[in-house]
């Protein structure tokens, strides 16, 4: 029997390397003779480097950049020497959570630190990049990224514009002259699951400026900033993809690797299950093993788990899915293709206990074993 784990980290409890463990545990405890691979998974946000440096033997690497308030933050992305591609998410350089509640401001971060990562990895040696765009404290279109790249903005007193979303109705002019070089051998792939676009009132500032810390005022400002940006990026490139699905996505900064980096906006699963070469795992498993923190119709939706079923789903593989928790709407996950879904919770508990790590592994290492007990009682009728 093979069995593959293909299961998105329990945020802020398992990874998904950890949450395989614990299944291939309480599958071995029941089929000692099983053949359980772990294939680790994300969507493109948290865990993404995690997944695909573990999954495809790759490495860490840290440096100090610009955080989002134009501080230094430690932030850790991923390469794959084999293929030269590095693994970035946006949220270790520029993410919300790296902004006390009380300095959230998006006329004021800059995704600054975004392109050092992408400058370091090009440095050494990167040439493909792997972006997941979720959780970002910015509203600056890119801005900061692009001139960590060598990329100036210019005011109508030609002066180069400084950083932050309140820097995009000031600028005039863009000059190209000083850009990385380097840039045109790259490729880019952005993990996007939102298809915003980049201004108006499903757009950037509208939908995503008021978590961000974004009174309505400002959140008014930054959209005609956008606004101004792309007119002169129109003019000057000759580029119209403001409202390209995803040009909204981290505030803009969709709009950005659209516009100056020739990126291609993808599904975040999508982006995983291709560099992990997850359909030639799959190919002739008896079950795939999925799942994430949360079930509910979000997930069927298109998230993680879905993608996973969908291929698996085109082998015969029979699906079962865990999570935490699972919601009374999460039934929309079996019409999608999962055969049947599980909570790993036996008893009422606090989410502080639930998500402890060693609690979160036997749970779910204990909810596997009982499946695999009711899978091979059923063989045996058979």
């Amino acid at each position: 029997m093979k069995i593959i784990t293909a299961i998105d980290s329990f945020k802020g409890s398992l990874n998904s390397v950890e949450a395989g463990e614990a299944i291939k545990s309480g599958i071995l405890s029941v089929y000692p003779d099983a053949h359980v691979q772990i294939v680790p998974i994300a969507d493109g946000g948290e865990g993404t480097v995690n997944a695909l440096v573990t999954g495809m033997n790759g490495q860490e690497e840290t440096l100090t950049i610009t955080g989002p308030l134009n501080d230094s933050v430690n932030a850790t992305y991923g390469i794959l020497p084999e293929s030269q591609t590095a693994i970035i998410e946006i949220a270790q350089a520029s993410g919300l959570v790296l902004v006390p509640k009380a300095k959230r401001n998006p006329m004021h971060t800059t995704t600054y630190g975004v392109g050092e990562l992408i400058k370091a990895a090009i440095q050494k040696g990167c040439r493909h990049f792997i972006i997941g765009l979720g959780g970002s404290a910015t509203n600056d279109a890119g801005i900061g990224m692009l001139q960590a790249l060598g990329f100036e903005f210019y005011n109508g007193a030609n002066l180069p514009v400084g950083i932050g979303g309140h820097a995009l109705n000031e600028i005039k002019s863009i000059k190209t002259t000083h850009a990385l070089s380097e840039l045109s051998e790259c490729t880019f792939s952005i993990a996007c699951d939102v298809v915003n676009p980049l201004y108006g009132r499903n757009g950037a500032a509208y939908i995503y400026g008021p978590q961000k810390g974004a009174t309505p005022e400002i959140v008014s400002e930054l959209d005609q900033g956008l606004i101004n940006f792309s007119e002169i990026v129109k003019k000057e490139r000759n580029l119209d993809v403001a409202q390209t699905p995803g040009a909204g996505a981290a505030g803009g900064l969709g709009y950005a690797f659209l516009s100056f980096l020739n990126a291609k906006l993808e599904s975040g699963i999508d982006i995983i299950i291709r560099e992990t070469k997850f359909k030639q795992h799959v190919k002739d498993a008896d079950f795939v093993i999925t799942g994430e923190g949360c079930l509910d119709h979000q997930t069927a939706m298109g998230k993680a788990p879905i993608g996973i079923t969908k291929i698996a789903k085109q082998t015969n593989a029979k699906v079962i899915a865990l999570a935490g928790n699972v919601s009374d709407d999460a039934v929309a996950c079996n019409e999608a293709g999962i055969d049947a879904y599980f909570s790993i919770q036996p008893a009422p508990t606090t989410l502080k206990n639930a998500m402890k790590k060693e609690v979160a592994a036997k749970n779910i290492k204990n909810t596997t074993r009982q499946i695999f007990h009711l899978i091979k009682a059923t063989k045996s009728t058979e």
